[in-house]
Parts: C-alpha cells; structure tokens; sequence
C-alpha cells in the first residue's frame, strides 16, 4: 500500500501488517467527522491491498480512543447541513461493518484510555489485545444519556446482561483485567508486554493462509443472527468455496503426508 498522509490517523504497512494509530493524542484521539473520513477511506484502500495480510489498530500517546468528539461530532456537526451530517454518520460506519466485514484480521491493541463510543471499535475487531492497566468506560450516564449510536447493541452481543447494565447504570469505569473477565476484550497484559504480546498475535495469523482466515470471519459473523440450519447450510456453501479457491485440500493433504500436525502447526499454504 503506498504511503498516504491524514490528517487524524497514521498508517504504516510493514512485512504484511498496516498499523492504524489514531492520531489525536492531545483529544485522547477522540473521534471526529474528519476521523471517520480517514478512516473511511484508509479501510476501503486495504480491503483490495495486497500487500496487507493484518491490520492493527492502535492509540497515539496514553490513550486509544476516548469516544466521540463531543464538540466537534455533536455541537459542531448539529449545526451542518443535513447532507453533511448524514455522511459522516454513514462515515462513522467503518467502526462497525468497516472492520466486521474486512477480509482480513483485525487486531485491536488498547494501550490506554477506552470509552464510549470506542466500545464499537474494540467489539468489532477479531481480537483485542490490552494493557491490564487500560481504562474503559460508559460514561454517558454521567450527563443524563445513554450509551449511543452502536455502543449499546454492541454491548447486548458482548457482554452478560448484569455487567453490560452495570457499567451502563453506573458509569464507573474499569481497568483492562476487568475488561479481559467479561469478555470485552481478549487478553490483558502488563503495557511492558502490550506490544509484545500483540506482535505474537499477529505473527500467529501471518503463518494461516489468508482464505481460510477471511472463511472463519465470515462464516462467524453470518452464523451469529442465522438459525442453526441455516449457520450449517452456509458452513457447508462456505466449505466448497473455500475448496475451490484453493484448487482442493491442501492442508488436509498435507497432513496426510505428515508435513504437519494441526494442533501445533499450521500448513503450508501458497503466497
């Protein structure tokens, strides 16, 4: 992917990873309308980029997102034009589908402060590496709203009811070992491993062949709303794609051979 300049976000792509940072380090990288542009469009460029395998998604400084901008997306937005508005709205999509419907892994690594509408970031990434020490919370109760947009339907798919409710009815805030005991996040690590730990992830998914990563997001994502029969007509649609596409059973050949074992390794797929 050739290197482009935005105003909100970094990107640098490197031995097949793009690293996203979000860029607002002195607004604890809150999301504004022109985040959701860049991003909007940095998303779109790597779903068709070859050269990306991985995508992370990281914060500039001590946080990693802190939410809406509450003037600039909120104050400032409401007095736009109704065009301008809907647009960014639909911009703002890529923290939800945008990452969901990626063809590719996305991992999030929280290296400092979440809340509110990050929330819908750190869901839909496939995983979510955080520092122990990382905050997060939904904070709107304290000004009389509610958790908005996608936060609160995310949170219904997320989370248990009672801690969803909990950290909604009270607006406490909560570290990243918390976060790791719900479920909101994968794994919590002390920040000296934050990166470490991250780079492990990755480095596991570059081993994995690439089509056989974009069937296990798909198929998720589809079986999560679909009846069981359904889920297991397209698991069984998916299986014979995917066999096309990789010209019959490669790795299941080549277990057979012994070249091998799935429990430890993964197969040699073709570049």
């Amino acid at each position: 992917m050739a290197e482009k300049n935005y105003e909100t976000i970094l990107a640098q792509t490197e031995n097949s990873v793009t690293t996203i940072t979000l860029n607002r380090p002195e607004k604890r990288n809150a999301m504004s309308p022109q985040m959701h542009r860049d991003m909007s469009a940095l998303l779109a460029e790597l779903r068709y980029d070859d050269e990306t395998r991985v995508i992370v998604i990281t914060g500039a400084g001590e946080s990693f997102c802190a939410g809406q901008d509450l003037n600039e997306y909120f104050t400032e937005l409401d007095k736009a034009p109704a065009s301008e508005r809907d647009e960014i709205k639909r911009l703002s999509g890529w923290r939800g589908d945008g990452i969901r419907n990626m063809p590719k892994p996305v991992v999030a690594m929280v290296n400092g402060w979440c809340f509110g509408g990050a929330f819908t970031i750190v869901t839909s990434c496939d995983i979510v590496i955080s520092d122990q020490k990382a905050i997060f919370g939904l904070s709107e109760i304290n000004w009389g709203f509610f958790p908005g947009g996608e936060v609160t339907k995310v949170l219904t798919e997320h989370l248990q009811p009672k801690h969803a409710l909990y950290y909604s009815l009270t607006g406490k805030s909560f570290d990243g070992k918390e976060a790791e005991r719900i479920g909101l996040v994968t794994k919590a690590v002390p920040k000296s491993e934050l990166e470490k730990e991250t780079q492990e992830v990755v480095d596991s998914l570059l081993e994995k062949d690439p089509l056989g990563l974009q069937a296990v997001k798909e198929l998720w994502h589809n079986s999560l709303t679909a009846p069981s029969p359904v889920a297991h007509k397209l698991s069984m649609t998916m299986a014979a794609n995917l066999k096309n596409k990789q010209g019959g059973t490669p790795g299941i050949d080549q277990f057979a051979d012994k070249k091998y074992r799935p429990g430890l390794d993964s197969y040699k797929w073709k570049k």
